[in-house]
């Protein structure tokens, strides 16, 4: 009974560590894919660092907890911070390009325009500030 606990358990530990492996290696794939696409990305202010938010209109995790906490990391680091919104209805392209599968997700842009970071689901702004405070400290 006991060694089939130890089993159930090291095969539920596997399964856990398999899907966060699973999860970073998918980040650093969009990662990858999306390295020229940032380039063209209207509104794109060079220098500035940006918060690449992707949305829609019918959004109800976006409208409740995303935006205020996008609107919370604007107050708390203003001008070194530029957030382009991509509403995916407008331009499901756009959302294709950039391998978003689901609403909201938000890339990290570094100031010269490169992804470094991204995140599928709501994160909060204190989350979202220390992934921008990383990026600062390694240029």
């Amino acid at each position: 009974m006991f060694g089939e606990l130890l089993a159930r358990l090291a095969w539920t530990l596997l399964i856990v560590l398999s899907g966060i492996g699973l999860y970073r290696l998918t980040n650093r794939v969009i990662l990858a894919r999306v390295q020229e696409r940032a380039s063209g990305l209207a509104g794109l202010r060079p220098g500035v660092a940006a918060l690449l938010y992707f949305t829609t209109p019918d959004c109800m995790p976006c409208k409740t907890v995303q935006r205020p906490a996008i609107r919370q990391l604007q107050a708390t680091m203003g001008a070194r911070l530029q957030v382009i919104e991509v509403d995916c209805t407008q331009q499901p392209e756009l959302a294709e390009e950039w391998g978003v599968l689901s609403v909201p997700t938000t890339f990290i842009l570094d100031d010269q325009g490169r992804p470094r970071g991204v995140n599928h689901g709501v994160v909060r702004a204190d989350a979202l500030y220390e992934q921008f405070k990383q990026i600062e400290q390694k240029e």
